[in-house]
């Protein structure tokens, strides 16, 4: 029900064209049952947990950058690797949720539009993380997003994106929209390079394909 209300949302705020208004609606109508947002879990994501398992890394020292942070476990996770992590999300009801849930934070939480964030952002952070932002933003507006995520990656910086992904042949399907690998290209083309890409099926019921994909600048 919290996918086919969040799908509605979307879909009305698209015929209005306020593409992305709807994100504060569904977590001002959530409150506190944070279930009624489709993508909390209210734990680190397993795709990104994973990773930083194999990867065997730490933040120590580094910059790092949430992006549409939602509740915040993602963000906290990166604090707890060592990292000095900023996140941000659209929806000033998830960011004060954010605040309440980790009161004692050293994340700084920030209420931000992914499409015309601060120009201090610029090439200021040195992991970036885009996760399930993407793919629950219409197809109209991705590109502009990739080339503000792009924008944030410091020199010698990284971005790890996670997704859900499709063919590119395959149809589009509803809110959350797969990417294609076409799509993610455009990272290339902005000038990062891409260091890692795995195309797995990930552990959900039924099992999710997902692109987990790291450039590098």
């Amino acid at each position: 029900m919290s996918r086919q209300r969040a799908q509605q949302l979307a879909s009305e705020f698209l015929d209005r064209i306020d593409v992305t208004g709807w994100f504060e609606v569904l977590y001002a109508e959530a409150g506190n049952n944070y279930a009624d947002v489709p993508w909390a879990d209210l734990a680190p994501n397993p795709n990104l947990v994973d990773w930083f398992i194999q990867q065997d890394l730490s933040g120590k020292g580094k910059t790092a950058l949430t992006v549409g942070c939602g509740y915040g476990d993602d963000a906290e996770f990166l604090a707890e690797q060592g990292f000095d992590v900023m996140a941000f999300d659209i929806s000033s009801t998830a960011i004060s949720e954010c605040k309440r849930r980790f009161h004692n934070s050293q994340v700084s939480y920030q209420m931000v539009d992914l499409l015309n964030p601060p120009n201090t952002w610029f090439q200021s952070f040195d992991f970036v993380l885009e996760s399930y932002t993407l793919q629950v933003l219409p197809p109209e507006l991705r590109s502009a997003a990739i080339l503000k995520i792009s924008s944030f990656v410091a020199p010698s910086g990284q971005l790890l994106v996670i997704a859900r992904g499709r063919e590119k042949s395959d149809p589009p399907g509803k809110m959350p929209y797969p990417l294609t690998k076409s799509d993610l290209e455009q990272f290339e083309r902005l000038g990062l390079s891409r260091q890692l890409f795995e195309d797995y099926l990930d552990s959900e019921t039924p099992p999710v394909r997902r692109f987990r994909v790291l450039y590098a600048l």
